[in-house]
């Protein structure tokens, strides 16, 4: 190809980026996860895979963000705490032990938990079984060095959230606070293994732009959602992360 078919070329596949992270950021920002599905092949595609894993770590950072600031006063602050403090070190922890585990075994037990927490999440509810403090606590150790190996969790945080009572706003904000803080803890030690070099801080940034563009505009779609429609659209997504992960695996 000539220079222009190359900038032509190149130009699309940017365009193609901010329109995949506008819906991902839509479907995140309804409920609570689900960009990482959606988002990541295309960042594969365009970016190629050692790039689009850090890239992902900065738009994670900025989509979490966008849903604290639309939600700012709904948020359960104790949950998130209590989540963050169990789940920072371990973070920390994950990313630096990333190389020494087989992703694919970690994302087939994934893949395999998401499905079953479909179930799972309707049976605790049915029996009004409550995720209090402690427990959020013992979550974000185990949910935060599993962040800080794999490429996204989010749809592992939806149950212990969702058990903790929280729906709609308050669960998007309270579970974004909670992941903002284990993201930069595994933001961090990238950084300081030279896995954040400049050119992918703004190519995270480029990509996280049009994920916080769709996150604020879910919040009018989330407003007029019933609390039994959110759960039902909460399945969709562990159904389809799970299978997606699966799939990953077993490739």
């Amino acid at each position: 190809m000539n220079t222009s078919e190359v900038e032509s070329a190149t130009m699309l596949s940017y365009a193609l980026v901010l329109f995949v992270g506008f819906i991902a950021g839509t479907v995140s920002g309804i409920v609570g996860t689900g960009a990482t599905v959606i988002l990541l092949p295309v960042l594969v595609m365009v970016f190629g895979p050692r790039e689009a894993v850090p890239i992902m770590a900065v738009v994670a950072l900025m989509s979490n963000f966008a849903k604290i600031t639309a939600w700012w006063r709904h948020i359960d602050w104790r949950a998130a705490a209590a989540y963050a403090a169990g789940g920072i070190p371990a973070a920390a922890l994950g990313a630096r032990t990333l190389l020494a585990l087989p992703e694919n075994t970690v994302e087939t037990a994934l893949g395999v938990f998401f499905l079953a927490m479909i179930p799972g999440r309707r049976w605790l509810a049915r029996r009004n079984i409550v995720l209090g403090y402690p427990g959020m606590f013992a979550a974000g150790i185990v949910i935060g060095f599993l962040t800080g190996i794999v490429v996204s969790t989010g749809p592992l945080s939806v149950p212990a959230f969702a058990a903790h009572g929280l729906v709609k706003g308050a669960f998007i904000a309270t579970e974004a606070a909670g992941s903002l803080a284990l993201y930069i803890s595994k933001a961090v030690t990238f950084q300081a293994f030279g896995a954040l070099p400049t050119d992918i801080m703004v190519k995270g940034v480029f990509t996280g732009s049009s994920v916080m563009a769709g996150t604020y505009l879910a919040r009018l779609i989330v407003e007029r959602l019933s609390v039994t429609a959110f759960q039902h659209m909460l399945d969709i997504v562990m159904a389809v992360s799970g299978i997606a992960l699966l799939w990953q695996a077993l490739r």
